[in-house]
């Protein structure tokens, strides 16, 4: 910054003078000219400050204590706010320099007093200074506005790769059994639409799509013979097949991020049901995490309808009506009736997010 560009920032300056007598706002506006500022206007209603300050944005006022309709002390009232978050520095204008007068003035936001008869050159000391206060406190407001923008964008960036980074770790696991991997991307939106419906936090359904992806990541802990098997699984097969939870948990709970301690929710308890049935630890009721119960109900329809080389997919209506009979036994009866409303979305995803 050159002395010539604060010079000219300060002459640029918008001023409002409010006086109820319209000599005393000649004087100033001459004052003003003589120093060769030019945006400027003058006024004897207080009553036209509010409407001005919101039509201009002025650098300075200088108000009147002594007038009719309102005084000083209320048009400070009506700007304080303004005062406070923009910094518009007020000064005084009057010819009663007692302590009460000064006190009132000073605790309403008034920055300095100019004392009545005017002297031309404590004037402009006194408008200069309080312009170039505001002239830096703009400046630095600016330079704060602009790194925190900065942040904002290298945080955003930070994030949008961690994202990237969960998502193919979940993809990563998907394609052990799925060619696509179009089941963790349908399952993953199904959960932030089900948790959206259901009046969860905002927050919490968008961490649900990025960290539902990784709710199987414990498959890639389970043997080839076991999780590409053709058949059915045998009881012994089946009970390694569980395991996977655990592995999954194993590799995500020590993650100190938010996102990464709701995975391992998900990948721990996406198989529990609600009448206690279910695994790793047979937890039922509520006492299964929602989004826990979230993920149950989003991750059966999808597999129920989605062919693999040991079953044929489920029809939409099959479906449908198997997430509606087990209300109550395998999954939220609660949820059940939000997921079934949500139908025309989840049919959505799926042509969105199709198997080849």
């Amino acid at each position: 910054m050159t002395y010539s560009s604060l010079e000219t920032a300060i002459r640029q300056s918008r001023i409002l003078i409010v006086d109820d007598n319209p000599a005393n706002i000649a004087l100033l506006e001459v004052i003003l000219q003589e120093d060769e500022f030019e945006n400027f206007v003058g006024i004897t209603d207080p009553r036209k400050v509010q409407t001005l300050c919101e039509d201009w944005e002025f650098d300075l006022i200088l108000l009147d204590i002594r007038m009719p309709y309102l005084d000083g002390f209320e048009v400070m009232e009506i700007l304080r706010t303004q005062m406070a978050d923009d910094y518009l520095p007020v000064i005084i204008l009057t010819a009663h320099t007692d302590a009460k007068t000064r006190q009132r003035a000073l605790a309403l936001g008034a920055k300095d007093f100019i004392g009545k008869p005017f002297e031309p050159w404590e004037v402009m000391y006194r408008i200069r200074n309080m312009l170039e206060m505001r002239y830096f406190y703009q400046r630095q407001r600016r330079r704060t506005d602009e790194l925190e923008d900065l942040v904002r964008e290298r945080t955003e960036k930070i994030r949008f790769t961690q994202l990237e980074i969960v998502q193919r770790l979940g993809l990563a696991a998907e394609y052990r059994d799925n060619e696509t991997g179009n089941h963790v991307r349908r399952m993953s939106r199904a959960c932030q639409l089900l948790a959206d419906a259901a009046g969860c936090d905002p927050a919490l359904c968008d961490n649900l799509l990025y960290a539902a992806p990784m709710h199987d990541i414990g498959k890639i802990g389970i043997a080839d013979h076991i999780l590409l098997k053709p058949g059915k699984l045998t009881p012994e097969e089946f009970k390694l097949m569980q395991e996977h939870t655990v592995i999954g948990v194993n590799i995500l709970a020590s993650g100190e991020s938010e996102l990464l301690q709701l995975a391992a929710t998900l990948a721990l308890t996406h198989h529990e049901k609600w009448d206690g049935s279910g695994y790793p630890h047979g937890l039922a009721g509520t006492a299964i995490p929602l989004v826990g119960r979230i993920a149950a109900i989003c991750d059966v329809y999808d597999a129920l309808t989605s062919a693999r080389p040991y079953k044929r997919g489920w029809s939409e209506a099959e479906a449908v009506t198997f997430i509606s009979q087990q209300a109550g036994t395998h999954f939220d009866p609660d949820l059940v009736p939000i997921f079934l409303r949500l139908m025309p979305n989840i049919r959505a995803l799926r042509e969105q997010f199709h198997d080849d």
